[in-house]
């Protein structure tokens, strides 16, 4: 059975970084596109960035400042935040890049970016 277990996550100021990490058990992520996603209350989920291969894609509001990585020996997926800003204030969730509607979904990790 396919787990996610996400860390890393807190409370940061206003242009601060953080780096999340998703433990993957169940699968080998190295044969999956790996994602990453964020929520906030009310609001769908939405997709922040994506790993294929060697190729990696963001949301036009974190370009620049996200940066996604796998450690396919260790089966992790990280995300690397930097500059944020209140807005990037929301879950954070990993999982394949096209989980489909009956995934299982990680507790997540919640990120705080408040002065």
């Amino acid at each position: 059975q396919v787990q996610f277990v996400e860390s890393g996550g807190g409370l940061v100021q206003p242009g601060g970084s953080l780096k999340l990490s998703c433990a993957v058990s169940g699968i080998s992520i190295s044969w999956y596109p790996m994602a990453w996603y964020r929520q906030t209350p009310g609001k769908q989920r939405e997709l922040v960035a994506s790993i294929i291969g060697g190729t990696t894609n963001y949301a036009d509001s974190v370009e620049g400042r996200f940066t996604i990585s796998r450690d396919n020996a260790k089966n992790t997926v990280y995300l690397q935040m930097n500059s944020l800003a209140s807005e990037d204030t929301a879950v954070y969730f990993c999982n394949k890049r096209s989980p489909g509607p009956f995934a299982t979904w990680g507790q997540g990790t919640q990120v705080m970016v408040s002065s």
